[in-house]
């Protein structure tokens, strides 16, 4: 799928994702439906479809939520896998049935949800304190006509992850701030970097960067527009973002500087684990994933720098169902989530970077540091990179598939030996027929 949720939880592989809706839509109801509220024991209840690991169940937050207000009682639901998640969710919308008060809602699935399905969803634009959200992220989720479906969780701002010990045998700096200038705004200085790496690396096993697909990614998404305009015209085409990105990541596959290890695909953990490549372009959330499956034996040896570019990858809203019979209640709990403090919370326990400016700025954030990067200071790294995305940024309602279908074409490059030309005339002909 390709979408910065996929990272968390286990995927449900023998369990089909329309076989599993099926299941959920065929279980009892969560309460976004139409009718009366729902009680237990003289509370309220307030229902949450969540997926992967957003942080209000990982943490203490809902208990302290119905501890303040004991009137309230809140059931949560987590799916561990995005992709399913959204099956299910898709099915549920359609049928009008199986709704919980309050959806989880992917980055990718943003714009296809304003589309189609923004009537399923109140409209939270009257919230107080809106103000407080990175002045793209409310964005993401408004329809033309000022209507609001969800408040932004977190965010995925861009930095390089790279192993320092790799860089010293290749004769490279290994200060943060040093590596960081090396590909300072541009990410053609990053390939630069990686041909030097590859001429005097001691080890010729070890690869630059894991794969081109990364690069692309970066590049791509520290623009306004990538794939469609503000109307919703395909414009990938000609959009000079995307023409330099895949020229630059075609370079790369092409050059020997990658291992060929697509992120979250087969092999790229054994590589995290195993040494296989010295650098990987990383959103905050991939930070967690590094660190659990590259393993105790490699810690100290991976570092954050700065990315030549600000860029976002990744992050999640939430949204409140219309016809839920506990609209309100459920919009002061999602006002409650989102606020600052709560995102600086959950980024202090788990690492899920805040949408919220205001929460960068407070001190479990702006002095975060990770003791498995080299005790990197990643709130300070991954703030000013959040500062650094554009004020707008133009989702469309296939963006998840033309981005994947954009890192099949460069591995075409890579594994299969096809030239950039053949590579890109084989993804546009996908593209077209994938957006029909």
């Amino acid at each position: 799928m390709g979408t910065a949720r996929k990272r968390f939880g286990s995927t449900l592989a023998s369990v089909t994702a329309a076989a599993l809706s099926l299941v959920l839509v065929a279980g009892c109801g969560g309460g976004g439906d139409s009718g009366e509220a729902r009680t237990k024991d003289g509370k309220t209840v307030i229902s949450l479809g969540l997926f992967g690991v957003m942080g209000f169940k990982e943490t203490d937050l809902l208990d302290r939520y119905m501890k303040e207000n004991p009137d309230i009682l809140i059931e949560a639901d987590v799916t561990g896998d995005e992709q399913t998640y959204y099956t299910a969710l898709q099915t549920h919308l359609a049928a009008g049935s199986g709704l919980k008060d309050i959806q989880g809602i992917e980055i990718g699935r943003a714009k296809e949800l304003v589309d189609t399905q923004s009537d399923k969803f109140a409209d939270l634009s009257g919230t107080a304190g809106l103000d407080h959200f990175l002045p793209w992220k409310s964005n993401q989720v408004t329809t033309k006509d000022g209507k609001l479906l969800g408040l932004g969780t977190d965010i995925g701002p861009m930095a390089v992850c790279y192993r320092k010990d790799l860089f010293e045998q290749a004769g490279l700096p290994t200060d943060r701030a040093e590596v960081a200038k090396l590909w300072e705004g541009d990410w053609s200085k990053y390939v630069a970097t990686g041909r030097d790496f590859k001429q005097r690396s001691k080890d010729g096993d070890v690869s630059f960067m894991d794969s081109s697909t990364g690069l692309f990614n970066a590049m791509i998404y520290g623009g306004e527009k990538q794939f469609y305009d503000k109307d919703g015209t395909l414009i990938y085409q000609d959009n000079p973002v995307v023409e330099d990105a895949w020229a630059l990541a075609s370079d790369a596959a092409k050059s020997g500087l990658t291992a060929k290890l697509r992120q979250f695909q087969p092999g790229w953990d054994p590589g995290l684990a195993n040494s296989t490549f010295a650098t990987t372009v990383c959103p905050a959330w991939m930070l967690a994933h590094i660190s659990e499956k590259a393993g105790p034996a490699n810690k100290g040896k991976w570092d954050v720098a700065k990315a030549p570019k600000g860029a976002n990858w990744g992050g999640s809203f939430l949204g409140v169902m219309d016809k839920s019979p506990v609209k309100e209640e459920a919009k002061k709990l999602v006002a409650w989530l989102s606020a600052p403090e709560q995102q600086a919370y959950i980024f202090e326990k788990l690492g899920n970077f805040p949408s919220s400016k205001t929460a960068l700025d407070l001190p479990q954030v702006a002095n975060g540091t990770s003791a498995y990067f080299s005790d990197a200071p990643i709130g300070q790294i991954f703030g000013d990179a959040a500062k650094e995305i554009p004020d707008e940024q133009i989702l469309g309602r296939k963006d998840g598939t033309i981005k994947d279908t954009f890192s099949a074409g460069l591995q075409m490059i890579e594994s299969q030996g096809k030239s950039a030309d053949e590579a890109w005339k084989t993804t546009d002909e996908r593209i077209e027929k994938l957006t029909r």
